[in-house]
């Protein structure tokens, strides 16, 4: 999935008046399952369309994400992969990331 497929999406979700919210990292520091640069559609359902990385941490920010399509107000999420579950279920990142949120209104 590239730039070009998501901005796609959203601008078919916009056609249709759905709510939702992109998620993009916008820095990254240690080992992390993707890069800069990379985004993720989040639908009010739960539905995405890209990933951000998988796992725990793509989880935390799915969970933002629903704030930010209620609210409709961006923000920055940081995601920690140095500690915590990551490791205990199997996760091999050990970095951080910092992800942005915004809405598609």
């Amino acid at each position: 999935m590239n730039t070009l497929e998501v901005f796609e999406k959203v601008m078919s979700i916009r056609e249709k008046g759905i709510k939702a919210a992109i998620a993009t990292i916008i820095r990254t520091k240690g080992s992390t399952p993707r890069e800069t640069g990379a985004k993720m559609l989040i639908y009010p359902d739960g539905k995405i369309f890209g990933t951000i990385g998988g796992g725990c941490g793509e989880a935390e920010v799915i969970e933002r994400a629903f704030a930010v399509i209620e609210k409709g107000m961006p923000m920055q999420y940081k995601v920690d992969l140095t500690e915590g579950l990551m490791y205990e279920d199997g996760g091999i990142c050990g970095g951080i990331m910092d992800v942005f949120i915004e809405p598609v209104i």
